[in-house]
């Protein structure tokens, strides 16, 4: 078994990944200053884990963290392409510059690998599809060339200091305990929680922008084998579901499952949207050996359970 340090272990995706981590026996760290993260989303595994409450920032503060650690999951970040256009120094403040301390500190504590969370915005106004690991980046948004830096570090790090580093670039994650409320909330659990009350829920333009969606469960897949595979060090790789569907289609499928029938609102297109995304996810599974085991419609399905618990619950 291994030690494994999670930074942002107390956000979404992170949080899901301490659950499997624990689930196989490893050891686990967690740094995270809960600034996006939520303390009850680690509330039932407290007793597991170490926690390291310290801002990635913190260049000298995050230090003890990485001693003795052999893989790091870092998925601390300052999210959402709406606040960083809000924010850009902000932005640029968590993701750039913390990025490069976790990354200084792996690299000082002599952890074997470090596994990041990139993001398909970084191809951003390119039209190709579907999107390859080829293919130029061309980021519309603070956060997606806050994300396209941190690839070049993470390559960087590689290169010249011989830590092994990937990057993941994930495509729409959805899943259980990813925060509705939140002014940046993900489309997904803003839809369930307004379907499951009954209300309409908001689309930001036609609808017809479509997205890659993938049930956390393929990000926690991705993140564990990419972390001990022999291949793949200074490299990205697409992490997704290899399909894509509408906004429109979307509420329309969350109908089905949950069993209402209520039209969306129509609003204004938000700036630095990206029309349309489908991920070509063939390099992560030749290199690692990743596949999604679970779709779109069956994670809607596991999500729409999650998320009536907690709306029935007030």
């Amino acid at each position: 078994m291994a030690t494994y340090l999670v930074t942002g272990g107390a956000g979404f995706i992170g949080s899901n990944v301490c659950r499997e981590l624990l689930a196989q026996n490893h050891t686990v760290k967690v740094l995270d200053n809960f600034a996006t993260g939520r303390r009850e989303n680690l509330a039932e595994i407290a007793g597991d884990i170490e926690l390291f409450e310290v801002d990635i920032r913190d260049a000298e503060g995050i230090q003890p963290a990485f001693k003795g650690v052999d893989y790091v999951l870092h998925q601390g970040a300052l999210p959402s392409v709406p606040r960083s256009v809000k924010d850009p120094v902000a932005t640029t403040e968590v993701n750039v510059n913390g990025t490069l301390n976790v990354l200084t500190a792996a690299r000082d504590a002599g952890v074997k690998r470090v596994v990041m969370a990139s993001s398909s915005s970084i191809y951003g106004s390119n039209p190709e599809l579907p999107k390859h690991e080829g293919m130029r980046p061309m980021p519309i948004s603070p956060y997606a060339a806050s994300k396209l830096a941190n690839e070049a570090y993470a390559a960087a790090c590689t290169h010249v200091y011989g830590l092994e580093t990937v990057c993941l670039r994930y495509f729409n994650v959805f899943g259980p305990r990813q925060d509705p409320k939140s002014q940046y909330a993900a489309v997904i659990p803003i839809f369930v929680t307004a379907l499951l009350k009954g209300e309409r829920p908001t689309i930001f333009g036609d609808g017809e922008q479509s997205r890659d969606f993938s049930y956390v469960a393929n990000v926690i897949q991705a993140n564990l084998k990419a972390s001990t595979a022999e291949g793949g060090a200074g490299q990205a790789f697409n992490i997704a579901c290899g399909n894509r569907i509408s906004l429109n289609e979307l509420v329309r499928e969350l109908n089905e499952i949950i069993g209402t029938n209520i039209d969306p609102i129509h609003t204004d297109p938000r700036p630095g949207d990206v029309k349309h995304s489908l991920a070509d996810i063939s390099a992560a599974r030749e290199t690692f050996g990743y596949s999604p085991a679970v779709d779109v419609r069956q994670g809607l399905e596991k999500v729409v359970d999650w998320y009536r618990e907690i709306v029935d619950q007030g």
